[in-house]
């Protein structure tokens, strides 16, 4: 019975037929006295119904809640997702056509006793609604909350990541002859698709009028028209959610009287700004240096063994069609890997830049990858393309150059560096053309070195003659290849667990056996493609597909500085509110870049002692592993992956974005000068 009774209970219609809309009463999990965990509401209505939002709009009723709880128990505001628009027969609901989740903050009594379970329940009242009709529905809705240590319902994440991010500075409103004018803090490098603004205060604009934005630098420019019939005098506040298109989530807005920028770019019926031509060369030149600069990244290093390889046969003759067909494989790649993360957020996706690696099945792909790679530079076997002959001549092939191409885009991308960062921001404004073309340009960047190689005669002179010592070389190479797969392995423990780091490990030792079995019948004269084949597209599936499945829980991250609190935008608001400076990162595993900025400036002891002098907040997001809260906030800074470091000095309405290369005495210059200021 008590096992049953801390199981959430379904709700009933009190008039005793099935509602149209059927809401249930959930707890996060177990929490200790005087804390808050965070209740549930679950909304699933069946097709064709729809709830709504806490501003209905023109017509209808959004879910309200009358609660019973313990003494000493308090519950909070309701917090609804981002909602959607509906229009019927002129008018404008605000609505959720989907299961969606009300989340309520519930305190739980200082004395309750540990072990114990509290019940809670709550008479809830709603409108559920067909394009047609709707419906009055009410329910009695009851849970339990535990109070102790036990583990949380991970549903909660997504229902969070679905609630609006909450802007960290206020909006600005006017009066116009029409309606309201609403300047919202925006960078102008981030995406936004099909924005909608929903204000929360009933009877202030037309809701069915069509709303025009603009783009005047970091702010977004709202025009709104007034409701039929309302008085001109207007609030003392103005707050909202802005939607920033299907699946991309939204901000919640608080905008107060003051002078909103005039003019701007309008932004086009599909949400995206205004196709620029200076714009797209701008961001195409950002993109080819950050590609350039990708050469010499911390995170690229596993690839230059390859292209050392690659580059010692440059007095090849077919050194021009092996530079072609490397260029073209980095390109490739870049452009496929643009594409993927393109349509995956227009389709609602909350992925970034080098979403990829965020993959386990990828992670222990690139395990198998490398592998290979290592095997081949240690001679167990030949592969076209990376093989040197015993005599030091070329063995490369055009295939060959391609594949090492499409290796090297794929494994170098994740990380962001100078320039990069501020092309992958427009090119996830620009429209999908121009977008691609900066993709494109990356990749250029990337293989622009090997491609000069190739067509620049007295830089091949440059490269020593081939000989014995490129075989040895090649072998050489084999020591920070097999280091890539040792990074890689921990990459594969600290995303899943020593489950998907042994299955991973699993996976490349029967590639081993596979590829050494392959080089003993290829040198006795057998061909091995008939076989090999299979095998490896079968590793391919396993590593893809298997290995995730294998995946315990994710390994504990390390903490970093003393006092280091997880990214959450709860975490962040309390930060800034406690008047102190407050220093954000942003990094993952698999960038190497974000791991040589925490050894060489962030986890050190002058950063930490410096931070503790002022009194310096650290909040660390960790975007190992796919986090929608986290993809919602960089997005809205304009950032398209990793790494992003906000500095917020007390007071300041806005944060200081840093460089994505760190010095010794970047952080602890910060905290002094905010010491000297406080």
């Amino acid at each position: 019975m008590a096992l049953l009774g801390a199981q959430p209970l379904q709700a009933q219609n009190e008039s005793g037929s099935a509602p149209h809309i059927r809401a249930t009463l959930l707890a996060e999990g177990p929490t200790q006295p005087g804390q808050t965990v965070t209740m549930a509401v679950l909304m699933q209505p069946e097709a064709g119904w729809h709830g709504y939002w806490t501003n209905p709009g023109d017509a209808g009723l959004p879910l309200s809640l009358d609660w019973s709880l313990p003494a000493g128990a308090k519950a909070g505001d309701l917090q609804f997702p981002v909602p959607q628009t509906l229009v019927l027969q002129g008018l404008m609901n605000h609505v959720y056509e989907q299961a969606y989740a009300v989340l309520v903050p519930v305190t739980v009594p200082t004395d309750a006793q540990p072990g114990s379970t509290l019940p809670v329940s709550a008479k809830a009242q709603w409108l559920a609604c067909t394009n047609q009709i709707c419906v009055p529905e009410r329910a009695s809705l009851m849970g339990t909350i535990a109070v102790g240590d036990g583990p949380k319902d991970a549903r909660f994440a997504a229902w969070r990541a679905a609630l609006p991010a909450r802007l960290d500075q206020q909006g600005k409103f006017e009066a116009t002859p029409t309606g309201l004018a609403l300047a919202i803090p925006f960078p102008a490098t981030a995406r936004i698709a099909d924005p909608h603004f929903f204000i929360a205060g009933q009877g202030v604009i037309d809701y069915a009028a069509p709303q025009a934005f603009a783009r005047q630098g970091d702010w977004l420019i709202v025009t709104l028209a007034r409701a039929k019939g309302a008085m001109a005098e207007h609030p003392q506040s103005i707050s909202g959610v802005l939607a920033l298109g299907p699946g991309a989530g939204g901000l919640a807005i608080t905008a107060v009287p003051g002078a909103v920028p005039k003019g701007g770019t309008p932004i086009g019926g599909s949400g995206q700004a205004a196709f620029s031509w200076r714009t797209l060369v701008l961001a195409m030149l950002g993109a080819l240096a950050g590609g350039l600069v990708l050469n010499i990244m911390p995170c690229v290093f596993p690839i230059l063994s390859l292209k050392a390889m690659a580059l010692a046969r440059g007095n090849s003759r077919h050194a021009q069609a092996e530079g072609l067909a490397y260029s073209a494989g980095v390109i490739l790649a870049c452009l496929a890997l643009g594409a993927a993360l393109l349509a995956l957020r227009a389709g609602g996706a909350q992925v970034g830049w080098a979403f990829q690696l965020q993959n386990p099945g990828v992670v222990a792909l690139l395990v198998l990858l490398a592998t290979a790679i290592t095997a081949n530079f240690a001679g167990l076997y030949e592969l076209p393309g990376l093989s040197v002959s015993r005599s030091g001549a070329s063995a490369g092939t055009v295939g060959g150059a391609f594949g090492t191409g499409l290796l090297a885009a794929f494994v170098a991308t994740p990380c962001t560096g100078p320039f990069m960062a501020a092309a992958m921001g427009v090119a996830l404004v620009l429209p999908p053309v121009a977008g691609l073309a900066v993709f494109a340009a990356l990749g250029l960047g990337l293989a622009l070195p090997f491609l000069l190689i190739g067509f620049v005669p007295p830089l091949r002179r440059i490269l020593p003659r081939p000989g014995p010592w490129m075989d040895r070389f090649r072998r050489a190479m084999a020591v920070p290849m097999g280091l890539t797969v040792a990074a890689l392995l921990w990459l594969a423990w600290r995303q899943g667990g020593l489950g998907l780091m042994g299955a991973a490990l699993a996976l490349a030792v029967a590639l081993l056996i596979v590829l050494v079995m392959a080089e003993r019948q290829r040198r006795q004269g057998r061909t091995v493609l008939a076989w090999l084949a299979p095998l490896a597209i079968a590793l391919i599936a396993a590593a893809l597909l298997g290995a995730p499945r294998l995946a315990a829980k994710p390994a504990t991250q390390s903490e970093g500085l003393p006092g280091t609190q997880p990214f959450s935008q709860a975490a962040l608001d309390r930060a800034r509110a406690s008047g102190k400076p407050v220093f954000l990162y942003f990094t993952a595993d698999w960038c190497l870049s974000c791991k040589v900025n925490e050894s060489v400036a962030i986890d050190r002891d002058t950063t930490a002692k410096a931070f503790a002098k002022a009194g310096v907040q650290v909040i660390v997001g960790d975007w190992t592993r796919a986090d929608p809260a986290i993809t919602t906030f960089l997005t809205a800074q304009g950032a398209a992956g990793v790494p992003l470091y906000l500095w917020y000095a007390p007071g300041a309405a806005t944060p200081t974005k840093l460089p994505q290369v760190l010095t010794p005495q970047t952080l602890p210059d910060l905290a002094a000068g905010a010491k000297q200021d406080g």
